[in-house]
């Protein structure tokens, strides 16, 4: 019995002994493989630093010689290019903060809406937002024509009461609402998504109004990501072309707004006035840009 006992001790206890591990020469010819592998990771790295300078430097390289001829040409300036700046850049900043408080107004709510999914239907309106971004700019301006315009869906009801929209500053407005306002619900959405409702359940508990937690605490927590959706949104309706030059028209003081301005000054051969409407547009993006990214990284 106790001969039994000590066999099955001696099968438990018993390991086989681990294969032989030959030593690996420390001149690393035995290790090709993990050479090889070495040298490749090496050589993606350089290939990928490479990548990405190639791509900053084609991001940088057009606007700096855009900007240098600018100051290159600038002997060709006249009273008609700063005539051109001045109509054109006014236009501009008017209609985009016109379009931005618009679609502030009617975006927010839709964006609270959407990511909350307080309604049926919110994945639905959720893809159609998504539709003018990626809806060419020609067809946004024939479809807001056929529309608003004189003869369009909407358009012919408001000419019997002498409205007209097509043609004006209010079609600029209007496409520039189309083409930018997408870009802020998208944003807006998300940033309303991301808000934990047990803070505001909590606040609600307290005995806070719906309009105080609203105020008080979704739209701070929500803040940078508004301000980030707006700052798209108005970098997109201040370079609008397509749409506005369909639905708006080229008239200067009225429709012509910066990158009109610059498309009819380089058809008509004015290089310089071109090139200096351009600068300035990349100059005041640039500075809208750096002045809201700067307040969405302060704690307000």
């Amino acid at each position: 019995m106790s001969t039994i006992v000590t066999t099955r001790h001696a099968e438990r206890t018993v390991r086989p002994a681990p294969a032989a591990v030959e030593p690996v020469p420390r001149d690393g010819t035995a290790r090709p493989a993990a050479l090889r592998l070495g040298v490749a990771g090496r050589l993606g790295g350089a290939v990928a630093v490479l990548a990405a300078l190639a791509l900053a430097l084609f991001l940088v390289l057009p606007l700096v010689a855009m900007a240098g001829r600018a100051v290159v040409e600038r002997g060709e300036w006249d009273a008609a290019t700063w005539e051109t700046l001045r109509q054109a850049l006014r236009l501009s900043l008017a209609t985009t903060a016109v379009s931005l408080l618009l679609t502030l107004v009617a975006g927010t709510p839709l964006a609270w809406a959407i990511g909350r999914r307080t309604f049926r239907g919110a994945s639905a309106a959720d893809a159609l937002v998504d539709l003018p971004i990626v809806l060419p700019p020609a067809v946004a301006g024939i479809a807001l024509l056929m529309a608003f315009g004189r003869y369009g869906l909407l358009g012919q009801y408001l000419n019997l009461f002498g409205v007209t929209v097509g043609f004006t500053t209010a079609a600029v407005v209007l496409a520039q609402v189309f083409v930018s306002a997408p870009f802020y619900v998208r944003a807006a959405t998300a940033a309303f998504a991301r808000i934990h409702r047990e803070v505001e359940e909590a606040a609600a508990d307290l005995g806070a109004p719906p309009m105080t937690v609203l105020r008080t605490i979704t739209l701070p927590m929500a803040l940078p990501g508004l301000l980030a959706g707006a700052t798209l949104a108005w970098a997109r309706a201040l370079g609008e072309f397509g749409a506005t030059i369909m639905f708006a028209g080229n008239f200067p003081g009225v429709t012509q707004t910066m990158p009109l301005a610059i498309y009819g000054a380089f058809g008509a051969g004015n290089l310089a006035t071109a090139l200096l409407l351009s600068t300035i547009l990349l100059l005041v993006s640039g500075l809208v840009l750096v002045a809201v990214r700067w307040i969405a990284q302060h704690d307000w």
